[in-house]
């Protein structure tokens, strides 16, 4: 498929407003139906994400081939905040991963690395070591733990991780990033403004990126991906589904929605309602 004027590019987290926190899989199913309407039309969709590229790979990607996505849609995955990347397979008989790349500059020591598996092993009851990262960390609330649960213990697991990389004497280079579900140990040159701006390489290979852009996210760092998009000349719109936190003064038009889990609406939810939207206002 050849991009022609595509009218609207997607770039878009995964845990939260596209997969659910809770369950760890595109759980709303008109998500994937959407997605694929709009890939399929032409628009890019982009995949900028903390999760591995194996996590798209298993995860996501099968769930939107199911659905009919076109083996040479414009969709790309970006994972560990711009870490890993990916296109699809052109000429496959369905929509495929292909081969993985990553940036090995952006890799933390080994030492730490052992060290946060062995961290993780000594909190099993409550996390697990995530081993398809490639070039972060990732220590993972299990699906079955509550998630009170682990946040109630989840300074402690920063404080073990900060002293190791205090002893280390790589701060200037590694820095810790908790979210709701889990603790990313990460590059500091790794981000979500990163991701953007391999995604930007990605789509131009093809042909000139969408003027207008639709961003979601779930936590603060997602901003960054349409502040990258804005300063980079594009029109760019966010949707900020976080838990809590108030709008950030940017630059950029922000949607600001609340998942309420007391009623049933998650993230996910809300991220759904809008991409319902945007086909049906670009009539896919």
């Amino acid at each position: 498929m050849t991009l022609s004027s595509p009218p609207l590019g997607l770039l878009l987290d995964v845990d939260g407003p596209i997969a659910s926190t809770r369950t760890r899989t595109l759980r709303v199913a008109s998500i994937a139906r959407d997605l694929v309407a709009c890939a399929n039309a032409g628009c890019p969709v982009v995949f900028n994400t903390g999760r591995s590229s194996d996590f798209l790979a298993e995860r996501i990607i099968p769930v939107l081939a199911e659905e009919g996505l076109l083996a040479d849609a414009p969709v790309w995955g970006v994972g560990e905040k711009g870490g890993t990347w990916f296109a699809l397979v052109a000429d496959a008989p369905t929509a495929t991963v292909g081969e993985v790349q990553q940036d090995d500059a952006m890799r933390p020591p080994e030492e730490l690395v052992s060290f946060s598996r062995d961290l993780a092993d000594r909190f099993r009851d409550l996390v697990f070591f995530d081993e398809t990262k490639r070039t972060m960390i990732s220590i993972e609330q299990h699906v079955d733990v509550p998630n009170d649960d682990f946040l109630a213990r989840r300074d402690e697991l920063v404080a073990e991780l900060d002293s190791e990389i205090r002893r280390l004497g790589v701060q200037d280079q590694i820095t810790i990033y908790p979210t709701v579900i889990s603790i990313d140990v990460e590059h500091v040159d790794s981000g979500k403004a990163l991701g953007a701006r391999r995604a930007l390489a990605f789509i131009r290979q093809r042909a000139e990126p969408p003027a207008r852009w639709f961003t979601a996210g779930d936590s603060g760092q997602d901003y960054d991906m349409a502040a990258q998009l804005h300063d980079d000349g594009f029109t760019a719109t966010h949707l900020d589904v976080r838990p809590e936190g108030d709008v950030p003064e940017v630059p950029f038009e922000v949607i600001r929605e609340l998942p309420m889990p007391s009623i049933g609406v998650a993230e996910d939810d809300l991220t759904a309602r809008h991409l319902a939207r945007l086909r049906d206002e670009l009539g896919f």
